[in-house]
């Protein structure tokens, strides 16, 4: 069965790119598994599937992935019930408004600060009409993740702090963590098979 990898990077039965995943079997399995725990069979009390599919969309914008955007945009559009379509229409534009390049932020002691660079800084503003679409929690939870693609170094006690303020419980923050973590992996790995995939068709 074709799982969710292969179907991002459009792989095909047979092809060299499918007979390098096969080769790992357990690496394959586990990736979709993952995907699994993280969307499919979950317990949505700490993290609802609209909120995990919202910041999924949001960072697959983020990493400019039009194929991994438009599978998250419809899971947030089905798990967003009615609101769904207005969920998934303010995360795209909320996630265009702010697409960069990085990675940005501070180091505070030598020799690493030779590094730092400054760069966007994802906030949004109190009376923003995104807020009124999306809410407190999935605002912060999309603030938290552009932080952790973008400006990895300058996750702190604070980034945390300002979830729980917005009603994030701390497995709750766990899983959000683990999420975009799941997702740059997943979208690199895509990535990079299609890359493989275009050069054997070439």
């Amino acid at each position: 069965m074709t799982d969710l990898i292969d179907r991002l990077a459009g792989v095909t039965p047979g092809a060299a790119a499918d007979a390098l995943r096969r080769h790992r079997p357990a690496t394959r399995d586990n990736a979709q598994a993952s995907y699994d725990a993280l969307f499919t069979a979950i317990d949505e009390t700490h993290a609802t599937l609209a909120e995990r599919a919202a910041v999924a969309q949001f960072v697959a914008i983020l990493h400019d992935d039009e194929v991994a955007t438009a599978h998250y945009g419809a899971l947030t559009r089905s798990a967003g019930d009615d609101t769904g379509d207005a969920l998934a229409d303010a995360v795209a534009d909320l996630a265009a408004s702010v697409r960069t390049t990085g990675p940005y932020g501070d180091y505070p002691t030598a020799p690493l600060a030779a590094e730092n660079r400054d760069g966007l800084r994802l906030a949004v503003a109190s009376d923003d009409p995104a807020r009124a679409v999306l809410g407190d929690r999935t605002i912060a939870a999309l603030e938290h993740a552009h932080l952790l693609v973008f400006r990895p170094r300058e996750a702190s006690p604070e980034a945390l702090a300002a979830l729980a303020a917005a009603g994030w419980s701390s497995d709750g923050i766990v899983t959000l963590s683990q999420l975009v973590s799941f997702l740059a992996f997943q979208l690199r790995v895509a990535a990079g098979l299609r890359l493989l995939t275009t050069e054997d068709a070439a």
